[in-house]
């Protein structure tokens, strides 16, 4: 016993010795090569592999922003770009006479290739996405000074393409206020929110899913694109097939009942500066189907994705992504076990993460 906890002590040392030095070279070499952005230039040209699988996202992802301008597509995110610009013009105080003059024939013609496709091939375009083009342009001209030419050539293409519909409401107006909830409202339910790792072996339904869809979708994203997709898996099986891929569920994964992946869509971009975008946008549309997953009875957890390179190629794989795609993170949620409890993780004090003025 005496000679087992000694070949156990000296197992730790051993362990701590190794941990030591480990950080003390890696301090090392972060301490110089973290100091400028020429000597992190230089690290990462010799040790490429961390970042590779981004870049080649972000290049693959800007290949197929172009390649999808010529393609029948359900969405047409350069439409749904340019509209929103316009409609951010629409809203300026004052507003000016004349606006969007550099980027209104681009318009047009995106909203030509849009009304092509909806007449050649009915029923594969969002409908709503059109529609919502229409108004706004149709306000757009209708409060633009008839003064410079190249507004008026794209007033008269789009008088002549070939899209009937009547206007549905869908310009900038008013904020309205739809409801009285209050502060504490929103309080109380973000911190009945919890992440609930245990789970009713019982079937969440596609309703309240897709209820709690609508409004992850309502959540703010860059210049109205939605690039990112939740990639849902109700089936038990599949959810634990899933919920096994990424780090961090050990000893719960397997009894998840649905699993959503998000995934970003780089092809929504045609510039590398926008490449954190869709973290932001997904993580945004994520949080507000978290809260509204509990709303409707369902609790949540929100899974870690890694940028891990086997990991990553699992997922791939499993899911038939594009090299463009990048998952955000996971989500596990349905059913509350009654008897399954949940940390308590102590929040930061004010404090320490807010500053005014500094």
């Amino acid at each position: 016993m005496l000679n087992t906890l000694k070949r156990i002590a000296k197992d730790l040392l051993a362990i701590t010795w190794i941990r030591r030095v480990y950080e003390a070279v890696n301090r090392g070499f972060l301490e110089t090569f973290g100091s400028s952005r020429l000597l992190t230039h230089l690290f990462f040209t010799g040790n490429a592999l961390p970042f590779n699988r981004e870049q080649s996202a972000v290049l693959r992802g800007r290949r197929n922003y172009y390649r999808n301008k010529s393609a029948a597509r359900t969405t047409h995110v350069e439409l749904r770009r340019n509209v929103h610009r316009l409609e951010k013009g629409l809203t300026m105080r004052p507003r000016r006479d004349v606006f969007a003059r550099d980027y209104i024939t681009e318009t047009i013609e995106f909203y030509e290739v849009a009304v092509q496709q909806s007449r050649t091939a009915p029923g594969t375009m969002d409908q709503a996405e059109l529609d919502w083009a229409h108004d706004v342009l149709t306000e757009y001209f209708a409060v633009s000074a008839r003064t410079d030419r190249v507004v008026e050539t794209a007033r008269e293409r789009f008088a002549a393409a070939p899209y009937a519909a009547e206007p549905t409401g869908r310009i900038p107006r008013p904020k309205q206020t739809l409801s009285d909830l209050s502060y504490d409202d929103l309080d109380q339910l973000v911190r009945q929110r919890r992440s609930v790792r245990w789970y009713q072996q019982r079937p969440v339904e596609r309703e309240l899913i897709d209820k709690a869809l609508l409004l992850a979708r309502q959540a703010p994203t860059a210049c109205n694109r939605i690039p990112y997709e939740f990639r849902i898996f109700d089936d038990p099986a599949l959810a634990k097939e899933i919920a096994q891929i990424p780090f961090g569920t050990a000893g719960y994964g397997d009894n998840l009942p649905a699993v959503a992946v998000v995934v970003g869509k780089l092809d929504s971009y045609f510039s590398p500066r926008d490449r954190h975008a869709i973290y932001v946008d997904g993580s945004l549309a994520s949080m507000q189907f978290l809260l509204a997953l509990e709303t409707l009875g369902l609790s949540s957890t929100v899974i870690n994705w890694p940028d891990f390179e086997p990991l990553e190629a699992a997922m791939q794989r499993r899911l038939g992504l594009d090299t463009s795609d990048r998952v955000v993170m996971l989500i596990g949620f349905g059913y509350a076990l009654d008897e399954g409890l949940v940390p308590h993780s102590a929040k930061k004090e004010l404090d320490t993460f807010r500053r005014y003025n500094e």
